[in-house]
């Protein structure tokens, strides 16, 4: 029961009854978004943990504080029934792009995400979020979200073993030949539990069933345990590994994830090892920015798509407390930094709890809340597998396509740029690759089609930064 007096600390704060809501109804929707975006603890770590000296469970701390944070600011500063977290596809393009592909170490990328925060902060303090939105070609902001879709799922495609490396092609679908190929069932089950998830969520999306990602990962894991006693040593090292202290989780986060971005981050010297302070400076430049642009049109589309659903825009059709909840964003990315994950932003899984009645800033304390309790299930979470959590990949890919309908693909002067952004992300593993072909074409179409004259001086000045991008580290 709650006291009158709590009751009272809740409207003041909160405005619930004036919002037409009520506690419980609030309770209840911030328990349905957690539970529709709880499958990032997994994930992120899992992705996150294929980094040379990053313990999985450590970053799950790292995921859990960092959501919570976002969350409950979100939900203290804006008054609005959304919830953030780290942002699929920004993941991805730290560890598969920033850390893999360019050789920064992990405490390296942190700083990029921490000058990112940073730069977020100030944008949205200092109104000009607005100016570097509006300088970014129409056609390239809409279909971004689209091109991380499709690199995140390309990722969970690889992760599951359904698409494979080629030596002639590059890439090619893997075997699934067990009667006269190479292929054997200990290769092909996980691949069949990867696929049979992504339908499972499918259907019970279908259905209106409420965290359909969450029960796919949950029983897509359950059925990889029950085949496992199929193959052939699956079980031999299990308890060895299986580690059942939920605290050992901290105390791997403070010593491989918390604070890393300043004891380690600002030390390039492997880098620099192969490469001059000039290529290091436009790396770090040119990556936060596509940092920021990913988490800023990410925030932004969230926040109004969300609100939307929920008729919660003003009349003027704005997001109530766009500012503030802009800044929730920026300061839970920097607090992500320190905490040792990628780009905190906005989901738009919280639409879930929106459509459970969620109309204020108590159901976002409640999501930010199960983040903070989910730090004590990390040993329940080690044990899905990656045949699991790539189809949540795979599945949140095919969601953030929906933004290409936007796009009229008759007129040639739009397509291209989106296009190029579309493919350019998940062909070259790169996001900033993507976002800089596609200003990059939408500056020489308008060009040469006579209009220099309306692109914007923020546009020339961001096609001017990968422009050089390119000619000097490529």
């Amino acid at each position: 029961m709650i006291t009158e007096g709590a009751e009272n600390m809740i409207e003041k704060l909160f405005h619930v009854t004036e919002k037409g809501s009520n506690v419980r109804t609030e309770l209840l929707a911030g328990l349905t978004t957690f539970m529709t975006m709880a499958y990032i603890l997994m994930v992120n770590a899992g992705m996150f943990a294929e980094l040379p000296g990053v313990s999985y469970y450590g970053i799950y701390i790292a995921t859990a504080i960092s959501a919570a944070i976002g969350t409950i600011l979100i939900g203290l500063l804006a008054n609005l029934p959304l919830a953030q977290a780290s942002a699929m596809g920004s993941n991805a393009f730290f560890v598969y792009t920033v850390c893999m592909g360019f050789g920064l170490s992990y405490a390296n990328a942190l700083v990029l995400i921490l000058l990112d925060g940073i730069a977020f902060v100030l944008l949205t303090v200092t109104g000009l979020r607005k100016k570097i939105f509006e300088a970014i070609p129409a056609p390239v902001r809409m279909t971004i979200p689209a091109g991380v879709g499709l690199f995140i799922a390309f990722i969970g495609l690889q992760n599951a073993g359904i698409v494979v490396a080629d030596s002639q092609t590059f890439v090619n679908l893997a075997s699934f030949n067990m009667l006269f190929g190479s292929a054997s069932w200990a290769d092909v089950m996980p691949i069949l539990i990867t696929l049979a998830v992504v339908i499972a969520i499918a259907v019970m999306t279908c259905k209106g069933v409420k965290g359909a990602v969450l029960w796919g990962i949950l029983g897509g894991t359950v059925l990889y345990y029950l085949l496992g006693i199929t193959v052939p040593g699956f079980y031999a090292d299990f308890g060895a590994t299986l580690n059942l202290n939920p605290f050992s989780a901290f105390e791997a986060f403070g010593a491989s994830a918390f604070g890393r971005v300043f004891t380690e981050g600002f030390d390039f010297s492997c880098y620099l090892a192969d490469h001059n302070v000039a290529q290091l400076a436009l790396l770090i430049g040119t990556t936060s920015l596509a940092f920021c642009l990913v988490d800023m049109f990410d925030t932004i589309g969230t926040l109004y798509g969300a609100c939307a659903r929920g008729n919660l825009l003003t009349a003027e059709g704005e997001v109530p407390n766009m500012d503030r909840a802009m800044l929730a964003d920026a300061v839970a990315t920097v607090c992500g930094a320190v905490c040792g994950t990628s780009t905190v932003s906005s989901y738009v899984e919280a639409s879930a709890g929106i459509a459970e009645g969620g109309k204020t800033g108590l159901a976002a304390m409640a999501t930010g809340g199960l983040f903070l309790l989910a730090m004590f299930f990390s040993p329940i979470a080690s044990l899905v597998p990656s045949c699991a959590t790539a189809a949540a990949l795979i599945y949140v890919g095919i969601l953030m396509m929906d933004c290409t309908k936007r796009i009229n693909w008759q007129n040639t002067a739009q397509a291209v740029p989106a296009f190029l952004t579309l493919a350019i992300m998940p062909m070259t593993y790169n996001i900033s690759y993507g976002i800089a072909f596609g200003i990059l074409s939408h500056v020489f179409i308008m060009v040469c089609s006579g209009k220099a004259k309306e692109l914007k001086i923020g546009t020339w000045i961001i096609a001017g930064l990968f422009a050089v991008m390119f000619l000097v580290t490529h």
